[in-house]
């Protein structure tokens, strides 16, 4: 698949946005006034920034208001009805402890429950699709959920979970990335089936239908070479969980530091989080690619 830049924003900020949400929900940090007023900010400029970045992608972005019409069939629709209610009722728990200092604990829970719900919605719009086998397998939306947490929990403060999540989520993508390198060739998905040639016997692709590029190998064939994928691997998971895990167990003997290394913690899991995804792009083999003769 093309790696377009607006879906990576997208599916990084909102996830490390809801991520915090479903901590800030559950009372994680029990922080109230002006403390509050700046966690649940930093909460909805990722959560928000990121659905706004997702626009960018679309043809006609005037026209994203309709896609709230189809939520008996769409993933899509359903992810932003939840965006919306978790944004809503995440805004009226965030009311109460910013001008009151109260917290409605019956709100918090259920923004928290709508913000994993928002992340899980997301994920399931890769999930559905049989066309890409690497996205059509149930660890996808274990790694989105996975991922949403493990940067919830470092922007929320929580450590002792922050390093338990770093860890499982570290294993998730270590799993994904190893069942997803099989995924195409497991589908059973050949030249053969694509071209509807294959009782015929072996096929191979002799030139290609046409002599110029078009949408669909535009947005749906994206080569990229294993030892670069690999390179790009490695990076992606120092900066995604190893470097995080460090700096977050170092221990803190002064202010200073008790505030930078935290940030330096967020700041290489963002990061990270941007390369793995750009890769869960990159390397998504969509069967069409297999009639073009490109995989």
């Amino acid at each position: 698949m093309h790696p377009a830049p607006s879906v990576i924003i997208f599916t990084t900020l909102s996830g490390l946005g809801f991520g915090l949400l479903f901590f800030l929900g559950l009372g994680m940090p029990e922080v109230t006034g002006w403390v509050a007023f700046v966690f649940f900010a930093i909460a909805y400029a990722l959560a928000v920034g990121g659905l706004l970045a997702s626009t960018f992608h679309l043809g006609h972005p005037e026209r994203a208001w309709k896609a709230f019409t189809q939520w008996k069939s769409s993933w899509l629709s359903r992810e932003g009805w939840c965006a919306v209610i978790a944004l809503i009722v995440m805004g009226l728990y965030a009311i109460g402890l910013v001008f009151w200092g109260v917290r409605w604990s019956l709100l918090g829970w259920l923004g928290a429950l709508f913000s994993l719900a928002t992340v899980f919605t997301t994920s399931m719009i890769y999930t559905q699709l049989k066309t890409i086998p690497r996205w059509n397998m149930k660890l996808t939306p274990v790694m989105f959920l996975s991922f949403s947490l493990t940067g919830g929990a470092l922007l929320a403060g929580q450590t002792p979970i922050a390093m338990l999540m770093l860890l499982i989520t570290a294993l998730v993508q270590i799993l994904y990335w190893q069942q997803g390198d099989r995924a195409l060739a497991a589908s059973g998905t050949t030249l053969g089936t694509a071209t509807g040639l294959g009782q015929r016997g072996s096929v191979r692709a002799f030139e290609p239908p046409h002599t110029g590029t078009n949408y669909l190998l535009r947005e749906f064939v994206h080569v990229i070479g294993r030892k670069h994928a690999e390179k790009l691997r490695i990076i992606a998971f120092t900066l995604a969980f190893v470097l995080p895990l460090v700096l977050i167990a170092i221990p803190i003997d002064s202010v200073v530091t008790k505030h930078v290394l935290p940030l330096l913690a967020v700041i290489s899991h963002m990061a990270g989080v941007a390369m793995s995804r750009w890769l869960f792009f990159a390397q998504a083999e969509h069967v069409v690619g297999l009639y073009y003769g490109k995989r």
